[in-house]
């Protein structure tokens, strides 16, 4: 791979990616909006694919955790229980001549852009407001949720008593969240609307620890899976001043970024503070009753939380690689948002109809794209190289005659020959 600087990667990469249909500025006809951004037609299927795989890999493969979909906007006094809105805040300053907002803990003595003086640290709190009806006031004021782990947290019993589950079992949801950042950015990376994937696994409190390294194992071998490089992957244990107030222990997955080593996904120890908090402030019983011990005990909780952006950035990063001639997205094919391309050779003789007829068959079973344009094939291949398309199938004038295509792979652009009849099961056997 040619040697580049991090943020010359990260630059490409953002190229690549409004180039490709990954992801565009959001809003960009207006001039965009800071930290927004929006998926394009590769972009939401990276997405799909990724979460897809998350789900299956955390409910459908499993019988001890059960899925849901909570609200984005839940009752205030949710937020008050979790402790979010008096303490989810950051310390903020102010540049008091250019105006520039920081946080306390990125800046020293002087605003960084301009020198300026910076004005007294004040607390800001990160949830988005709203109101609730059609007058704005103090009595129907809601929020955006900050994080999707609290709308499981007060479900615990309707899921519990309702899936008939027992304790060790746990719950999972997808959903976005928001967070009104202070410095968001390098890229999709911090954002102020995310979507995160959460699971919490409710346990006898003396099992926790054991259950901690359990969901350790588990998560990590999650994203090895996904065709990441060992070497960019690592655990980081929380330090006493990094370890969240509910927590009784917690490790990061973090990967190695162009701009440093990076949360990818927390996994905690949160113990019981969760459902005593709402217990406290709801006054609704969220004990566990254990037949057999015949014992009542409120659940110790595990929780794994990931972000779908985070984890689709790391695979565009990870995949990212320039060759002399080339551009190549080389993401694993079950993750890739086009299984195959489709080229007829020459745009006459016949190859457009049959090249289409493969992709109307192809799509039944795979995401394929078409590609008729004028132009070299080997420009197109390069086109869907830089797309991350794992596979292309040319139509030449051999298949007028034998009923057979190239079937050419991306990442060692190796060729083969292959019938037409037997795409679907070859392609479905390389990608696994």
């Amino acid at each position: 791979m040619a040697k580049q600087g991090n943020n010359d990667k990260m630059g490409k990469i953002v190229s690549l990616c409004k180039r490709r249909g990954y992801v565009f500025p959001s809003s960009e006809i207006y001039g965009g909006i800071a930290s927004c951004w929006d998926y394009g037609p590769l972009g939401v299927e990276l997405k799909r694919n990724i979460k897809e795989r998350w789900w299956k890999a955390m409910t459908l493969s499993r019988d001890d955790i059960e899925g849901l979909d909570c609200s984005i906007i839940m009752h205030p006094r949710v937020w008050e229980a979790s402790g979010h809105v008096e303490g989810f805040t950051d310390p903020l300053v102010d540049c008091k001549k250019c105006k520039q907002r920081f946080r306390e803990d990125e800046v020293k003595d002087k605003c960084p852009d301009c020198g300026g003086e910076l004005t007294e640290v004040r607390r800001f709190n990160l949830m988005f407001k709203t109101h609730m009806g059609p007058v704005v006031e103090e009595a129907n004021l809601v929020y955006l949720r900050p994080e999707t782990a609290q709308g499981i947290y007060v479900n615990f019993s309707n899921v519990q008593a309702t899936s008939r589950q027992k304790i060790p079992f746990g719950i999972a949801q997808i959903g976005k969240s928001f967070r009104n950042e202070i410095t968001p950015g390098n890229f999709i990376f911090r954002t102020r609307e995310f979507e995160q994937m959460e699971m919490q696994y409710f346990v006898r409190p003396e099992e926790a620890p054991e259950w901690l390294e359990k969901w350790k194992e588990e998560r990590m071998k999650w994203y090895k899976e996904l065709g990441i490089k060992e070497d960019n992957l690592r655990f980081h244990q929380h330090t006493e001043e990094e370890l969240p107030h509910y927590a009784a222990k917690a490790y990061d997955v973090q990967y190695k970024f162009p701009f440093g080593w990076q949360e990818l996904e927390g996994i905690h120890n949160r113990t019981d503070y969760d459902l005593k908090r709402h217990i406290q402030h709801s006054g609704k019983d969220l004990s566990y009753f254990e037949t057999g011990s015949e014992e009542r005990f409120v659940p110790y909780i595990i929780e794994t939380s990931a972000g779908v952006d985070r984890t689709l950035l790391m695979c565009l990063v990870d995949a990212y690689d320039e060759e002399e001639n080339r551009v190549v997205l080389r993401l694993s094919p079950r993750l890739a948002p086009y299984k195959a391309g489709i080229f007829p050779l020459v745009k006459r003789d016949g190859m457009p109809e049959v090249a289409r007829e493969i992709a109307k068959e192809l799509r039944s079973h795979f995401r394929v794209f078409y590609d008729d344009e004028t132009g070299s094939v080997g420009r197109r291949y390069r086109r869907q190289d830089e797309a991350g398309t794992p596979y292309g199938i040319t139509v030449d004038s051999q298949t007028l005659k034998d009923d057979t295509v190239t079937l050419r792979d991306r990442d060692d652009m190796s060729q083969i020959r292959v019938k037409i009849d037997d795409l679907v099961g070859k392609i479905g056997e390389l990608i696994g």
